[in-house]
């Protein structure tokens, strides 16, 4: 799915990200698109559908748009997903943006040490 939103100086939504996604979440987004117009879906209706998600699935801590961003980020790290792959799927210009996602757990870096030695 290609999503267009932020981007240029102030914000003209000529940004280009491409996102991955299972069979089952295109299944549902193609549901959830086929109601609506030209127009799009608002950044608040987005932030509606993920907090309805969130306390349907049972989960108490506070989620946002952007905390599910940065997870699946750390995910794809985590999975071995190349930053420059991460890069395309953030739509961020630079490389050193992405690497923001970088930072390890000390847990993370010792597992890390230990299947490569």
């Amino acid at each position: 799915m290609v999503v267009y939103g932020k981007g240029g100086p102030y914000g003209s939504r000529s940004k280009r990200r491409v996102v991955p996604m299972s069979d089952r979440v295109r299944s549902v987004m193609e549901a959830l698109l086929a109601f609506q117009d030209d127009t799009g879906i608002s950044p608040r209706t987005i932030q509606r559908i993920v907090k309805n998600v969130a306390g349907r699935s049972g989960i108490t801590k506070t989620v946002t748009p952007h905390i599910l961003r940065h997870t699946f980020a750390v995910q794809c790290i985590q999975k071995g997903i190349s930053t420059r792959a991460l890069q395309q799927f953030l739509g961020h210009d630079r490389l050193q943006t992405t690497e923001i996602y970088l930072n390890l757990s000390p847990e993370a870096a010792i597992e890390e040490w230990r299947r490569k030695w």
